[in-house]
């Protein structure tokens, strides 16, 4: 399987997807936007997978690359009807590029907290073998505020109503980060945004203490994501000729 990958930071990559796909030997090609790296053609691939970054989707002056990157997501969903997954700014790329709408949240969501899957998220096959409450490591301070038609629901939480989405039958969008390791804390915390929200919704005490309140929770977190993972191959492999 070949799998595309766009990224907006170097450091924020697939994360622990990166093992499962080697464990399974697929192949994957990872296009750094934020360096102006070309998006190649896209019929050569079976899985687009777009990563988070400290970019919003409305920063296309700042980053004329957002434009293109929408139209390809655009194309990939919509024209060529393949698998998508999308993550945080991901996530919210998909919606915008679809019609949805994307909007800075009162303030940013940042550490753990339990995301509910949906009617429709407990009978996703994304999401199958997941229970109805799901400890989740979030960073973001955009949210999906109007999906877009033709999407369902699949996850929300207290602070942000659109966690998780799926559009059509397979392309699919999560706001939480299902694929952190055990550095993504520290190296997140090195970029100066990142920061900013970090402390403005933890403060600074709570700040120092996310990394050790994350450890003992990332083998969960990690058996959720190989869960997911599995799923996803399954829907991917099903629309493979």
């Amino acid at each position: 399987m070949r799998i595309l990958v766009f990224q907006h930071l170097a450091i924020e990559h697939p994360g622990i997807f990166r093992q499962f796909w080697r464990e399974d030997g697929h192949h994957s090609i990872t296009v750094e936007l934020d360096e102006d790296e070309a998006i190649p053609a896209l019929e050569d691939f079976d899985l687009m997978v777009v990563m988070g970054g400290p970019q919003n989707v409305w920063h296309e002056e700042r980053c004329p690359w957002l434009v293109q990157e929408k139209a390809a997501i655009r194309r990939w969903v919509q024209e060529m009807q393949k698998p998508y997954l999308g993550i945080c700014l991901g996530h919210q790329l998909l919606a915008s590029a679809l019609g949805g709408k994307v909007g800075k949240m009162p303030s940013p969501e940042v550490g753990l907290a339990p995301v509910t899957l949906t009617r429709e998220g407990l009978s996703d096959p994304a999401l199958a073998g997941f229970p109805q409450a799901v400890e989740a490591f979030h960073w973001h301070g955009a949210e999906v505020s109007e999906p877009p038609v033709g999407s369902a629901v699949l996850a929300s939480s207290g602070l942000c109503a659109v966690q998780a989405m799926r559009w059509g039958r397979h392309a699919y969008g999560f706001q939480y980060h299902c694929e952190i390791e055990h550095s993504t804390v520290d190296d997140w915390g090195q970029i100066p945004a990142y920061r900013t929200s970090l402390i403005k919704a933890l403060g600074e005490d709570g700040a120092s203490h996310l990394a050790g309140d994350v450890l003992p929770r990332l083998p969960g977190f990690h058996a959720s994501a190989r869960q997911f993972h599995r799923n996803l191959m399954n829907i991917v492999g099903s629309g493979r000729p």
